[in-house]
């Protein structure tokens, strides 16, 4: 079996690491001319570090992420609302964590060169589009160097191209733009002290006015008793316009976004110092796509956000995809037939997956902080005094909803790795 993967992203490379360790033959195409440490923090959860680390790569990522201890909530003034413990803590038999994305895709490159050969990714190539018919796809692809077209012959086409998929849009000729929910984001990275516990991922504000999301996600700052912190700010703006197409590498200027955060100033961190400290602001809008009936069409699928990009809530977006990676090399291996294979994968991850993008449209969790911030917009000494036992309970099952669901079913899982045949 051969596979096209368009797409060298994280779900693009864990695919081709997943397909390799099947015995499975595969090749990826990227349109970048260079693929760089682009990005920034990402959280992978223990279901994506399970799978990765089966994939030989647990040693590098515990080499640069931090195992995220614990995710707490709280207001505008810095007040706790909510905490709970994450990864290990939680009960997993994996870690939470909190990695810069750019240095996890180089690392799934290094490894997919090293064991496929340098050849298995091909960039500068530009997937043009496919002709299928019932036993090969063919992909054409353009060289954006040389200028010159050629066609490849395959037995599988995996688009997980991302938000704008042009494996997508073939399959799904007309599809509108992607749905913006009206928050816009801010995102950026600063070296500074570590706070809390020095491996909190904290939340606070409302989305429904302005948020702030922190995170360390460098092992080796933290070895020097520093923290590459990770920041993340959303803002509702009721006047506010989609003007660009979304893009995850827009540049973004601090005065756009520091003035909604002037007087965040907590006893744990100085927001509006973190905001200025950060060399490089990205800019876009939280946006994702409407759940599809069906990924699949013969002997082409998607992958990752080409399948189902989501509100970065939860932190889903990364580990689904390495999921998806490793079941599809998972059924295509087990498969009499490519088709049949592609089919499986479908049948395991879409409606899973779906549910997930939906629940992230409508977090309780969200509408909890802004309760508090209703009910307390000048702060509050005891969170009892603002909300019910009910009420945070509801942040606890919101994020089992989307992502905690299943310590024991996962602890217990048979693996996803198929040995070469």
């Amino acid at each position: 079996m051969f596979v096209v993967i368009v797409g060298a992203g994280i779900g693009g490379l864990t695919t081709a690491l997943s397909l390799h360790q099947a015995g499975v033959r595969a090749l990826v195409v990227d349109a970048a001319v260079r693929l760089r440490p682009l990005g920034l923090g990402i959280n992978l959860l223990p279901h994506a570090v399970r799978e990765l680390t089966e994939l030989g790569l647990g040693d590098e990522l515990a080499e640069l992420g931090v195992a995220t201890a614990e995710m707490v909530h709280f207001d505008r003034h810095g007040g706790r609302i909510w905490g709970e413990p994450r990864g290990r803590a939680l009960g997993y038999n994996w870690p939470q964590y909190s990695i810069h994305r750019g240095e996890l895709q180089v690392t799934l490159l290094d490894a997919v060169r090293t064991r496929l050969g340098e050849d298995a990714v091909r960039t500068g190539t530009v997937f043009e589009g496919f002709e299928q018919d019932g036993t090969r796809v063919r992909a054409r692809l353009l060289d954006r160097a040389a200028g010159t077209a050629e066609t490849v012959t395959a037995d599988v086409l995996v688009g997980a191209d991302g938000l704008h998929s042009a494996v997508r849009a073939q399959l799904r000729p007309g599809e509108p733009a992607p749905l913006w929910n009206g928050i816009r984001m801010w995102r950026g990275v600063t070296e500074g002290d570590p706070f809390l516990s020095g491996r909190t991922l904290a939340v606070a504000g409302s989305n429904a006015a302005a948020k702030m999301v922190v995170y360390p996600i460098s092992r080796k700052a933290e070895r020097q008793g520093r923290a590459l912190l990770n920041w993340v700010a959303e803002v509702k703006l009721a006047d506010d316009r989609m003007d660009t197409t979304p893009n995850w590498n827009r540049t973004g200027r601090l005065e756009d976004v520091l003035p909604h955060f002037a007087d965040w100033t907590f006893d744990w961190l100085d927001v509006p110092a973190m905001l200025a400290g950060s060399a490089e602001i990205l800019e876009y809008p939280m946006v994702d796509r409407d759940p599809l009936d069906r990924w699949t069409s013969g002997r082409v699928t998607l992958l990752g956000d080409a399948a189902h990009p989501m509100y970065p809530i939860g932190s889903n977006g990364g580990s689904q995809a390495v999921l998806d990676a490793r079941v599809l090399a998972h059924e295509l291996a087990r498969a009499s037939d490519p088709a049949e294979g592609l089919l499986g994968y479908e049948r395991e991850r879409r409606e899973k997956v779906n549910a997930i993008v939906l629940a992230c449209r409508d977090m309780p969790a969200d509408r909890i902080l802004h309760t508090v911030s209703e009910r307390a917009p000048d702060g509050f000494t005891a969170i009892e005094d603002v909300l019910t036992p009910d009420e945070l309970a509801t942040i606890t099952s919101a994020y089992r909803q989307t992502s905690f669901s299943d310590v024991e079913s996962l602890n217990s899982r048979p693996s996803y790795s198929v040995s070469a045949r």
